[in-house]
């Protein structure tokens, strides 16, 4: 009995082995905890909040109103603050009314009640210090691994300069702070909306003009449900090309940010083996007016410029940031390299631009590895007369993976597959066979 024993458990054995694909991989019981979305509304309290310039109404009440209905749509994972700048002193002493700024709701997870009080008790008063704030703001989102926002509200430039806030949001950005700054102007004034498109460019946010109730709360809720986009890494920025053969060549995992002004089309380079597959997106931030009927297209080409797949042109005119991606598959390898020049010598990586520093996620061309050029365009227009400069803010997300072998077409993975089945039916048999030869001995 016992010599059947051990050959039944054999049989067992070798069916098991060869009816599972393999052993599943190990899943830690505990998985990290993912920081929350962290998010601060900064809002300009100032003496010209009081103008009644939007639909008959006082910008600051069309700022309240907004602000009421965003609190109620924060979702509960979002962590939200409220920092207000000029609300507080009403003097004209110019030192003491630049010092003006207070954190009226902590970061943290959001209690409505006491956010929509602290809002409705704001009088328009003092002072625009606006470079001071946004300082003390990035202060009260602390620090971490993901990315942090700042939504600045404000209908005029900073008059408490120095420090100067598109110098604040440059030094922000230098010090790799993982924190980005989108801005919304309430006045249709030129030099405010460069201060404000300044500040935007330099943390890699938006900036966007808002003149009515509709537009200012859709604008900042758009953005509260951004935040909860983060990322484990900062963003690399990037300078594109206007041709493949001197295209910046990318790491085969990153997220990397770049600028397009309308009309514009930028190459990126990105080494692909024959036995990966490229997955890429882009997603284009809609930081100003434009005409409509516009979108944003993703291709992937060879060096003669042959086309290897595009995205899907995406686009409605409705919505804030457009995006779309691409797959491709290096089993069909371009005919030739985009790393080599028509001449066939190897073309020299991009020089940095003075004072940017040399970055671990952009790579020299690769030793002979095919490389793929990826090609982001768009069909963006703005309103005659209208500045087209600095670009669209542009965000591109690249992964490179084994390809996975297609089951269901001919070649060896469907080969072992059918050979496998046969082994595990002749295995069968011979158990069934061997059970009821055991019964009968047994009768």
């Amino acid at each position: 009995m016992n010599s059947r024993r051990r050959s039944m458990a054999v049989l067992l054995g070798l069916l098991a082995a060869l009816t599972l694909p393999g052993i599943p991989p190990a899943v830690a019981d505990d998985e990290p905890i993912s920081e929350p979305p962290k998010l601060e509304l900064v809002l300009d309290v100032s003496g010209s909040m009081r103008a009644k310039d939007i639909g008959g109404r006082s910008r600051i009440a069309v700022a309240q109103q907004a602000f009421h209905e965003v609190v109620d749509a924060v979702p509960d994972e979002t962590q939200l603050g409220i920092r207000v700048l000029g609300a507080t002193y009403s003097g004209d002493d110019k030192k003491v009314g630049c010092q003006d700024t207070q954190q009226i709701v902590p970061v943290g997870p959001v209690d409505r009640t006491q956010a929509k009080a602290a809002i409705a008790g704001l009088r328009p008063t003092g002072f625009t210090p606006v470079g001071r704030a946004l300082r003390a703001a990035a202060e009260d989102l602390g620090t971490g691994g993901t990315t942090r926002r700042i939504v600045l509200i404000t209908d005029g430039e900073d008059t408490c300069a120095p420090p100067d806030p598109c110098e604040v949001a440059r030094e922000l950005a230098a010090q790799g702070t993982h924190l980005v700054v989108d801005t919304l102007g309430l006045a249709p004034d030129e030099k405010v909306r460069r201060q404000l498109v300044c500040i935007a460019a330099a943390t890699g946010g938006t900036y966007t003009s808002a003149q009515s109730v509709e537009q200012l709360s859709g604008r900042i809720k758009q953005l509260v449900n951004r935040a909860s986009d983060t990322y484990t890494q900062t963003p690399v920025t990037v300078a594109g090309s206007n041709r493949c053969e001197n295209a910046p060549i990318l790491q085969q995992q990153g997220v990397y940010t770049d600028r397009e002004r309308p009309q514009e089309q930028r190459f990126y380079r990105v080494p692909v083996a024959s036995y990966q597959e490229l997955r890429a997106s882009v997603s284009v931030a809609l930081d100003r007016p434009l005409n409509p009927h516009y979108g944003v297209l993703l291709r992937a080409v060879a060096a003669d410029g042959r086309e290897l797949v595009r995205g899907t042109d995406a686009g409605s005119g409705r919505t804030d940031v457009l995006s779309t991606g691409v797959r491709w598959s290096g089993a069909e390898a371009p005919a030739e390299s985009p790393s080599a020049s028509p001449s066939g010598s190897p073309t020299a990586a991009p020089t940095p631009s003075a004072g940017s520093s040399a970055s671990p996620s952009v790579v020299a061309p690769g030793n002979g590895q095919p490389i793929v050029c990826l090609v982001v365009s768009n069909s963006f227009s703005t309103p005659t007369g209208a500045n087209d400069g600095p670009g669209m803010p542009i965000e591109l997300t690249i992964d490179v993976v084994d390809a996975s072998p297609a089951l269901d077409t001919p070649g060896l993975s469907r080969g072992w597959v059918l050979l496998g089945g046969l082994a595990v039916g002749l295995i069968l048999g011979w158990f069934i066979r061997w059970v009821i030869a055991t019964r009968r001995e047994t009768r």
